[in-house]
């Protein structure tokens, strides 16, 4: 007897690009019949002529902080489910929020949301290393602690490096490289960047990148292009990435569909010059915290609130859309949130993005291609971060599963109330148990944590 038997939907063939109208049998965690399912099963869920999915993929968002939530609730994690996320990479831009083997202890004993891989941040490394001066460059001793500690990273199960070079100007080119040496080669590992700086200087960040991957001689995703290169200059961005790419470096990247980025105000992203470079004003920031939360900066709230509180997430209303959108249509390209939250605020990427792409840029304006978009979303970012059962709906793969309503699907999360459940989001799987039922959370402990090759 199966375990599950989903029936009535229109099952999404991301091989073939196509549409299969049948039933999907489900034993053991794994799909174990697609079409004409004859087979009888524990429990059976009528998809109602509904779209399912692979579990959406996110290859670029940033966990937890056990600071903040005390490890007694969830808060990105819940509303990556809500969205229909089933698995994601986190340890980005640099940032371990808390240390990989803290957060693999906390999902081995109470589970998640959802499925987690994590990279190794370098700018976390740097304070471990004892450099927690993000302007002074490091010491050929703390590049070597680093160097050590990337290896017993990636011998624990890390997918690879991530940088955050904007937030830490002190990181040049060459300790980027350095602390790679004792992982050189492998192509198995993923390096991963928040570049250096934007708008006008973007094309000489993606060559700067380019040559970090060449040198590591390691695979490099660009993180979040959509707020590096949406200022004008997207078109060619994305000419030299492929250029970059046909002349044989391993190179992809990464974007979210919003117009506007979201980080700490205290964040060198601010220091000066900052609004020059992207040719804003002071009230192109949104606070997202109380006391000012939803308040719009003048020149005087900003620098009181970075400098009181810098640690407060901010939203920056900077980039155009439809350059965002011409990135998304790239086939270098795949979706991604770069969600993050602090204390349940910041920005609704985290909690609306794959809804928003296949409602918004998918059906209302139709400005991507419906497989198109769930390839990006689902099936791309599995094989980039070499997930070998996940991503399709094929027998043998993993039960990842999202089902979504076409017609309704779309967020809901705004700048003001962030973490707002999407609609159309009907059912989630994960390892072929019901995460989400009927639009309601019914189980967020059946994540598990996987190390680099587990999954």
């Amino acid at each position: 007897m199966l375990d599950v038997k989903i029936i009535n939907g229109k099952i999404i063939d991301l091989e073939n690009n196509k549409i299969i109208e049948g039933d999907i049998g489900i034993k053991d965690g794994k799909i174990a019949d697609m079409g004409s399912v004859s087979g009888e099963a524990e429990l059976v869920i009528d998809a109602g002529e509904n779209h399912i999915s692979p579990g959406f993929i996110d290859i670029h968002m940033h966990e937890e902080d056990f600071t903040l939530t005390k490890k007694e609730e969830y808060d990105i994690s819940d509303t990556m489910l809500n969205m229909g996320v089933t698995t994601c990479a986190v340890g980005n831009c640099g940032n371990n929020r808390q240390g990989i083997k803290e957060l693999y202890d906390f999902i081995n004993e109470k589970g998640n949301p959802v499925n987690y891989l994590t990279y190794i941040g370098h700018n976390f490394l740097r304070v471990q290393a004892g450099n927690s001066d993000i302007y002074k460059s490091s010491t050929k001793e703390q590049i070597k602690k680093m160097q050590k500690a990337v290896k017993e990273a990636v011998d624990f199960g890390a997918i690879g490096v991530s940088y955050g070079l904007e937030y830490c100007p002190g990181i040049d080119t060459e300790e980027a490289i350095a602390i790679t040496k004792e992982i050189h080669g492998r192509e198995d590992l993923l390096l991963a960047a928040h570049y250096r700086k934007d708008a006008i200087h973007a094309l000489d960040s993606i060559n700067e990148m380019a040559y970090i991957g060449r040198e590591a001689k390691i695979p490099f995703q660009i993180s979040h292009l959509s707020s590096c290169s949406a200022f004008g200059n997207m078109t060619e961005a994305l000419a030299l990435i492929q250029e970059i790419r046909d002349s044989g470096t391993d190179i992809m990247v990464d974007a979210y569909p919003y117009d506007a980025f979201s980080t700490y105000i205290g964040s060198a992203v601010f220091d000066e010059g900052c609004f020059e470079t992207w040719n804003k004003s002071y009230d192109a920031i949104m606070l997202t915290e109380e006391p000012y939360k939803g308040v719009y900066c003048d020149k005087e709230l900003f620098e009181k609130v970075r400098k009181e509180y810098p640690k407060m997430l901010v939203v920056a209303n900077v980039m155009n859309e439809e350059e965002i959108i011409e990135a998304l249509n790239h086939p270098l390209v795949m979706a991604a949130s770069d969600g993050i939250y602090r204390n349940h605020s910041g920005h609704p990427r985290g909690a609306g993005t794959f809804p928003r792409i296949i409602g918004r840029f998918v059906r209302d304006m139709k400005v991507m291609e419906f497989f198109d978009a769930v390839y990006k979303m689902t099936l791309m970012p599995a094989r980039r971060l070499k997930i070998n059962n996940k991503g399709l709906l094929k027998e043998g793969y993993d039960a990842d599963i999202t089902i979504f309503d076409y017609d309704r699907i779309i967020d809901k999360a705004t700048f003001r109330e962030p973490q707002l459940r999407p609609e159309g989001i009907d059912y989630v799987l994960i390892d072929g148990k019901v995460a989400v039922e009927k639009g309601k959370t019914v189980n967020n402990t059946l994540g598990k944590f996987y190390k680099r090759g587990e999954a």
